[in-house]
């Protein structure tokens, strides 16, 4: 959804102008792409940087440098378990806020040896170059904080993808008081 929709932004129709083929599991796109039946492919890491290092594909953007900040990542909870257990909730988005923090405040290099155990599929070499891709298009945000403006992008790729009838309003569904709390 959200290439197409940077596509639209950029003047290309894509039900007109190119053939997107979605018919691949997401898991083999790359496999389908290296192939050679495609000349591009939207690829999440690491297997964007392991197409480079191969020698098979170049990455040539950012979907989220040319779309905006799209909130891909957002904890729901029901208002009863927020009123149930505020401290809790409060808890995980300082620790949240916390490894934001350390983002904020540490090279490609440190990042990457701290998150290395959590990718012991990929070594810590390919883990440097994708974080310092990250780092260098300032994809990490200072804090936790879901701006209406981001709100409003998303249900707008939503709305444009025809996966979304009715924008609900920011201040009915968006809670930012725990985000804010952790950035004092």
């Amino acid at each position: 959804m959200v290439f197409e929709f940077i596509l639209k932004k950029n003047g290309i129709d894509p039900a007109t102008d190119l053939t997107i083929d979605q018919s691949i599991d997401f898991g083999s796109t790359a496999a389908a792409f290296t192939g050679g039946d495609a000349d591009f492919t939207v690829e999440f890491e690491p297997s964007a940087t392991a197409l480079e290092q191969q020698g098979e594909g170049y990455v040539v953007a950012s979907l989220g440098e040319a779309s905006g900040y799209v909130p891909y990542t957002a904890y729901c909870a029901k208002q009863s378990y927020l009123a149930e257990n505020p401290e809790l909730v409060q808890a995980f988005t300082n620790a949240l806020q916390k490894g934001m923090d350390y983002v904020q405040t540490h090279t490609p290099a440190e990042i990457a040896e701290v998150i290395q155990p959590q990718f012991a599929e990929t070594d810590l070499d390919t883990i440097t170059t994708i974080v310092t891709r990250y780092y260098e298009q300032d994809t990490w945000k200072e804090n936790l904080i879901f701006e209406e403006e981001s709100f409003e992008l998303l249900q707008n790729i939503l709305q444009e993808a025809g996966e979304l009838d009715a924008w609900t309003p920011y201040g009915e569904l968006v809670d930012t008081g725990f985000a804010e709390a952790a950035v004092q």
